[in-house]
């Protein structure tokens, strides 16, 4: 959601934003319906007063005087109830209209259609130098011959995109998102474990309904031997920032306790709907999986946020380099980014398999466009209340992140090595054979 006054004063600028977005709606015919909305709302209360003001003088009429009255306020009355429904209409569409209205992406942003012009902005890491086989084997293969990736026992249990991790895979899946959770505690940040379900609110809020509700796993049976069960108004997060960002929905902050910095986490769910035959081997696009996730909300000061979006950027390429895992940055492109994006960058990590670089990490800076939505405001030093300003960004997220990690630490025997960093969460071990 983004401020009415503005866009006003600015459709120009708006409508830019759409098209450079992808999204397509009519800046020009939201207005109208903006204008129409307002009519109506003004003739409504001012017919709702005519009303107040003639029930109170009414019962002191008498005779003809007060049956001319009752008959003009039946009118009025009829008149009324056709155009609150009218209203009622207008401003359904209109709020529909308005969850599609996009933040500006902020100037730095590179112009482009899609994935394709994203701009790589930093690299680090050789993979050359730092794969020690030649013709490195995929995860799939490496995990099915140390028995600790089982894709076909998790695809007859839940179907496509669903699997097994085991003994060592299990136990190297929750080190790295314990590594990630002890890195940011370190920092200071606040852990939180919060709710898995969140409702249709809160995804509106944090700006992925409308839009991703076929990626969303909704909560409730349709139907249930023959017997149709309306869902629960829940559905499964797929990003602890739902939650999260959630979490101080409706509540006014305090400036002198921005920012706030917390780490989410949880499971998440996604469908993963309308990627027919994309992906489909091993653990890259999934329907269940586990991250750790940075949220922040900060006052509305845009140097203040950006100088945050390169703090958590910097923590999750942090654990990167503790886990000796090339990567590179991008700067992800207007019609890429998403209608709530200000700003955005994408981490991506190298993955034998691929022979190319493959999204880990997607880090946004998204101004007051979620807090708007989640009705979030901080009081600043004189009393005013401001709309806070959320980033976020995935600290890590696994099992994806196990493609790079056994694929770049693979030995000739069929081994691997496991990094220094996750040794203690290992009990000491140092390979997987």
């Amino acid at each position: 959601m983004i401020d009415l006054l503005d866009l006003r004063s600015r459709p120009d600028v708006y409508q830019d934003a759409a098209d450079k977005k992808n999204i397509k709606i009519s800046v020009k015919e939201f207005l109208k319906l903006d204008e129409l909305r307002r009519e109506l709302k003004q003739l409504t209360d001012d017919m709702r007063a005519k009303q107040n003001s003639a029930n109170k003088r009414i019962p002191g009429l008498k005779g003809k005087e007060k049956e001319d009255a009752l008959k003009e306020m039946k009118t009025l009355s009829e008149e009324l109830k056709h155009r609150l429904s009218e209203l009622e209409q207008t401003e359904e569409t209109w709020m529909s209209l308005q969850l599609m209205l996009p933040a500006l992406p902020h100037a730095r942003v590179p112009v482009g259609k899609g994935e394709k012009d994203n701009v790589e902005m930093k690299k680090w890491g050789d993979p050359k130098k730092l794969l020690k086989v030649k013709g490195p084997k995929d995860h799939v293969t490496l995990g099915e011959a140390l028995d600790i990736i089982d894709i076909p026992r998790g695809v007859k249990l839940a179907g496509a995109r669903s699997y097994f991790l085991k003994g060592d895979g299990a136990r190297l899946h929750r080190a790295v998102l314990q590594l990630a959770l002890d890195h940011l505690g370190k920092k200071g940040w606040i852990h939180f474990t919060p709710p898995y379900m969140a409702s249709w609110d809160c995804l509106m809020g944090t700006g992925f309904f409308p839009g991703a509700e076929e990626q969303t796993y909704a909560v409730g049976a349709q139907e249930k031997r023959g017997e149709k069960i309306e869902p629960d108004d829940f559905y499964m997060i797929g990003t602890s920032e739902v939650s999260v960002c959630s979490y101080h929905k409706d509540e006014i902050l305090k400036e002198n306790d921005l920012p706030k910095r917390y780490a989410g986490f949880s499971p998440c769910f996604r469908r993963e709907a309308g990627t027919y035959g994309k992906d489909t081997k091993g653990l890259y696009r999934i329907h269940q999986f586990d991250k750790v996730e940075q949220v922040v909300l900060c006052p509305a000061n845009e140097e203040i946020a950006l100088a945050l979006f390169e703090e958590i950027r910097t923590n999750a390429e942090e654990v990167l380099q503790m886990l000796n895992l090339p990567y590179r940055v991008l700067d992800i492109c207007t019609g890429d980014m998403g209608k709530g994006k200000v700003y955005m960058q994408d981490i991506e990590t190298y993955m034998p398999s691929r022979e190319s670089y493959g999204e880990t990490h997607s880090c946004s800076y998204l101004g007051d466009f979620q807090a708007r939505r989640l009705n979030i405001k901080y009081e600043d030093s004189e009393g005013k209340r401001l709309f806070v300003h959320t980033l976020n960004n995935t600290c890590i997220a696994s099992p994806r992140i196990l493609i790079p990690l056994l694929e770049m630490n693979q030995n000739e025997d069929g081994s691997v090595t496991i990094p220094e960093a996750l040794r203690p969460y290992m009990g000491g071990q140092e390979k997987i054979g």
